[in-house]
């Protein structure tokens, strides 16, 4: 009797590769191909060519280059099946003076050159922030538009549309596929780490719906950091974000109990936190302080450092955390910065101070600022103000799980006298 053959790589597997890869290969097609929609279809029939033969020959030995090849061969039979016998001499040249792709080694420099074009297209401030964050995942991130929905809790349909418009918000004011020149960097850079960190802020914290982490977001947005990273080495803010991500998520196993339950910071269980994420994230920031030039993405990383330097709670050097969040505020006067600040000099100075911090902020429609106000209001002994307060953060709560420990704290607050 013969035995079935084992496939070398998994569909599972292959899935992997795909979302690895696929920003890659696509940011290389755009150039090819000179159209997003061309190079998505060209990418999608590599990929379906290799799920259907890397599972039974296994992949071969770089399979970004083997997609990026056979992709660009799949655009240039495309163009020459529907081009009209007029201009199949046309299509021909095209095919033949298209670059290239990487070798089997992959040309890596020009393969980044690639992705960092992609990564400031999808990026441009002509885009809306929520097209703009659409198209990155899809884009880079390599996610069917179904998982972008299903991520930012909008129908499958509204998604879509977002993107269709991106692409050809793209194509119609033909916004540029390069890189922004040396003086526009600074200003265009801050606006691709801003949509970076906000995917990871929906994967960490979830602004609606019955889950608060979001794993999928999560590891997306720090592979999309890790991407930048590479791509742009000497950019500080760079590096600050990612180790800011890394740190934050390190803490991910420990902010949720086993029945779904948030978990505040003073509370979670230390041993649980990633201590290989939060030694890398440690590591970047000790190589940010060597540049000395300080940005917000930075000071927030080198505060999540202080708290994962705590063993316990009662360990954290609060002075350190007030002076950080002193530094941030200067750079970035934010009322989420001051509140933040608040919190922490609350645990230096104790809850009046905080709330005389609080005092002013405008974000009256930010369930955070009621809920931290409410903390204190309690720790001060003001209890009436806390229950008060604490239905204002409840009414304007939007995510299931933060509700409903701002609930239970809601229950476990004394009778006011």
């Amino acid at each position: 009797m013969g035995t079935e053959r084992t496939p070398v790589l998994a569909a599972a597997e292959i899935e992997e590769v795909f979302r690895r890869e696929y920003g890659r290969a696509v940011s290389v097609l755009v150039r090819v191909c000179g159209s997003i929609d061309a190079a998505e279809e060209a990418v999608q029939d590599a990929f379906a060519i290799a799920l259907e033969r890397w599972s039974t020959t296994g992949p071969p030995p770089s399979p970004a280059g083997w997609i990026i090849t056979t992709a660009r061969n799949r655009a240039i039979d495309r163009v020459r099946r529907e081009a009209t016998r007029a201009g199949r001499h046309a299509a021909a040249d095209w095919a033949v003076q298209a670059p290239p792709p990487p070798d089997a080694a992959l040309e890596v420099s020009v393969v980044e050159d690639d992705r960092l074009r992609l990564i400031f297209t999808c990026c441009h401030p002509a885009l809306a922030p929520a097209a703009q964050v659409a198209l990155t995942l899809r884009l880079l991130g390599g996610l069917e538009t179904s998982e972008i929905a299903r991520a930012f809790l909008v129908p499958d349909a509204t998604m879509s549309q977002r993107i269709v418009r991106a692409k050809r918000k793209i194509r119609d004011a033909r916004i540029p596929y390069r890189v922004p020149q040396a003086d526009e960097l600074p200003g265009r850079l801050s606006g691709v780490l801003a949509v970076v960190y906000l995917i990871f802020n929906e994967g960490y914290a979830s602004t609606a719906g019955g889950r608060l982490v979001r794993p999928a977001l999560c590891d997306e947005s720090i592979r999309l950091g890790r991407a930048l990273a590479e791509l742009m080495p000497a950019e500080p803010e760079v590096l600050g974000l990612l180790a800011l991500m890394l740190l934050a998520d390190s803490r991910r196993d420990a902010r949720v109990s086993p029945d779904g339950a948030l978990v505040p910071l003073a509370m979670q269980d230390r041993s649980r936190w990633d201590r290989l994420r939060i030694a890398e994230g440690q590591a970047i920031v000790r190589r940010c302080l060597q540049w000395n030039r300080p940005g917000p993405y930075q000071i927030q990383a080198a505060i999540q450092a202080v708290h994962s330097d705590a063993p316990v709670p009662d360990a954290t050097d609060w002075r350190q955390v007030v002076a950080l969040y002193d530094q941030l505020l200067v750079l970035a006067p934010t009322p989420i910065v001051a509140l933040n600040r608040a919190t922490a000099l609350a645990e230096l100075g104790g809850p009046e101070a905080g709330l005389r911090a609080l005092d002013g902020l405008a974000i009256d429609g930010y369930h955070l600022l009621h809920a931290v106000r409410a903390e204190l209001l309690q720790r001060a002994g003001r209890i009436a103000e806390a229950g008060a307060t604490v239905d204002r953060a409840i009414e304007l709560c939007a995510n299931d799980v933060e509700r409903e420990l701002l609930e239970r704290r809601r229950r476990d607050l004394p009778a006011a006298h």
